[in-house]
């Protein structure tokens, strides 16, 4: 476990990196399930799973989609694989729930573009075995913040949705999230005091206007805060800009990554000064 100094002002409130070891496990889909429109839930089971961590709600690990001889990955991801050399592609997800003594994990997946991941779950069955590898590591933030900001699009909804129910009870955790229309709300099970925001998504607005207006006539709640924000890299560091320097919330106590980048395949980052 490698513990980082935090750098806030109060020593309370410590984000720990803890480093996993990794290996691939084989994974067999159980069930699948909408969770809504553009949301789909897939339930897998492996005795595999039996020392699977995860700690931290915002971890990802890798699954490795198979790709058809012939086909390449579309327009910015990369070659076609149109030979016998034709390897699996990798796509991060965020482990949603998981129980290590039922050897289960939970993935959902976010049908916000078309590729090799979304493809393969549209057309996933029951039966069907995939492998993945990780979490790598975990940022764990400790749960002793006076409250929660979670902002986000449809692809940080696993992470904000496990974090929600992971906080202790009574918590103050308010949470944006930007989405296609009512239809694609989702209800968390939590005991923390959750204030959610759902700001539905127009065509003339991109994503970074519409939670910058949504968070308007939102105040920084007194006391000491933890801020988490995922979604396409321009946006998050958008919004990142807004809580730090518009808003004079502790740099130390603010974690932004982009979840994807616009016209790159696979891009998962932490946003870094």
């Amino acid at each position: 476990m490698d513990g980082l100094a935090s750098g806030a002002p109060d020593a309370r409130h410590q984000i720990t990196r803890v480093r996993h070891e990794t290996r691939r496990r084989t994974l067999t889909l159980v069930t699948k399930e909408a969770l809504t429109p553009r949301m789909l839930r897939l339930g897998f089971r492996s005795d595999d799973l039996h020392d699977f961590v995860s700690a931290a709600p915002d971890d990802h690990v890798k699954l490795f989609f198979p790709l058809a001889q012939g086909a390449g990955e579309g327009p910015g991801e990369g070659p076609g694989k149109g030979s016998e050399d034709a390897r699996p592609v990798m796509r991060d997800f965020t482990p949603r729930a998981f129980d290590p003594a039922l050897g289960s994990l939970i993935i959902d997946v976010a049908l916000h573009d078309a590729g090799p991941a979304v493809e393969w779950a549209v057309a996933a069955q029951v039966g069907d075995r995939l492998e993945i590898g990780g979490p790598r590591g975990s940022a764990v933030v400790t749960d002793d913040f006076d409250w929660y900001l979670l902002i986000g699009d449809e692809t940080a909804l696993p992470a904000i949705g496990r974090r929600v129910e992971e906080l202790r009870p009574g918590v103050p955790v308010a949470t944006f999230a930007v989405v296609d229309g009512e239809d694609e709300i989702q209800q968390f099970k939590t005991q923390a005091a959750w204030r959610p925001t759902w700001v539905p998504r127009k065509a003339s607005l991109n994503d970074a206007t519409l939670l910058r207006g949504a968070l308007n006539d939102y105040a920084l709640p007194p006391g000491d805060g933890f801020v988490w924000i995922a979604a396409e890299a321009d946006v998050a560091r958008d919004l990142r800009r807004l809580i730090v320097e518009e808003r004079g919330h502790p740099r130390a106590w603010t974690k932004a990554a982009g979840y994807w980048q616009r016209g790159v395949a696979n891009a998962n980052m932490r946003l870094e000064d």
